[in-house]
């Protein structure tokens, strides 16, 4: 039997539906038929039937399938650790259980890391359902500016510049390979040696936040983060959240679940930049900062 050599890392929580239909697209390529890695599912106390569906589960021609459950919602990066803490694979990929992966994406991405010592992180296109990119896998890191023109559109209507697009790097051509600050914790395919280094995901962030902040950690290890556009993935996108309007025809989440991933994205933004651009600014940028992750997360519930 092969050496596990990819061990993939899925976190569900009431995703039921997704998560098979990701699953078969795992299981369309060969590859895992001749062995080629383990796939780890860490259920976060779902209650849609995803349990019992995964306890069943029978006939994945994998090297390895193992199933962590958890009686409670643990948040992202929690439970991607534990799958983190058992894998066996030299390569991660954190995926979601609301992405559908075509046949040669993993095999390419990881031909491209074998070729490229240097890379830390690579992720492919995301594709949203509509067939437009996801942009949340094409990004800087949220300075205040950056940031501030994120959340006041200007990036939108300067999709171009490099002033006003800094978040999303929406000046950068999006359909050859390149470097970036950070990709989405949707697919985010690394080495586990790195994530040993650096002690894995940061579990101060329950919900959204944990991709930048491992992206920047890595890149401060002095690996690269890696746009790769010649292969992708399709996302879902917000499927466990409930707070995009993309995937609100195939799930439904309860209000409190609603109201506390509202939460938790806010809360993210003020602990990334408490944690890493707090010392860097004067206490005036702080201030505002502070102020308008305040009023954004008024918003953000007074919309619910």
């Amino acid at each position: 039997m092969k050496k596990v050599n990819l061990s993939i890392i899925i976190v569900s929580y009431n995703t039921k539906e997704l998560l098979r239909q990701c699953l078969r697209s795992l299981m369309a390529n060969s590859e895992w038929r001749m062995g080629y890695g383990e796939i780890i599912v860490v259920d976060n106390g779902s209650t849609d039937g995803s349990r019992e569906y995964l306890k069943r589960f029978k006939g994945l021609k994998v090297q390895k399938f193992k199933v962590i459950f958890n009686d409670q919602n643990l948040g992202f990066a929690k439970a991607n650790n534990q799958g983190i803490k058992i894998a066996q694979g030299k390569y991660i990929l954190l995926l979601n259980s609301d992405t559908v992966v075509p046949k040669q994406t993993i095999p390419k991405l990881i031909s491209y890391l074998e070729e490229n010592p240097k890379i830390g992180v690579i992720t492919p296109k995301l594709e949203l359902r509509s067939g437009e990119i996801d942009l949340d896998c094409h990004r800087g890191f949220p300075k205040p500016w950056a940031a501030f023109c994120y959340f006041s559109r200007l990036e939108k209507l300067f999709s171009e510049s490099k002033i006003f697009g800094q978040y999303h790097q929406t000046w950068k051509n999006l359909d050859v390979v390149h470097e970036i600050d950070s990709c989405c914790g949707a697919f985010l395919l690394t080495r586990k040696k790195i994530l040993n280094k650096i002690g894995g995901l940061d579990e101060s962030y329950f919900f959204y936040g944990e991709d930048l902040d491992l992206c920047y950690r890595i890149k401060k290890e002095g690996w690269k983060v890696i746009y790769y556009p010649k292969v992708k993935a399709i996302h879902y996108k917000g499927a466990s959240s409930g707070l995009r309007r993309e995937s609100k025809d195939v799930v439904k989440i309860s209000r409190d679940d609603q109201i506390k991933v509202t939460k938790a994205s806010i809360e993210a933004m003020e602990i990334f930049y408490d944690k890493f651009y707090k010392d860097k600014y004067p206490l005036l940028i702080t201030f505002l900062v502070k102020l308008a992750i305040k009023v954004k997360k008024a918003l953000r519930l007074i919309k619910l």
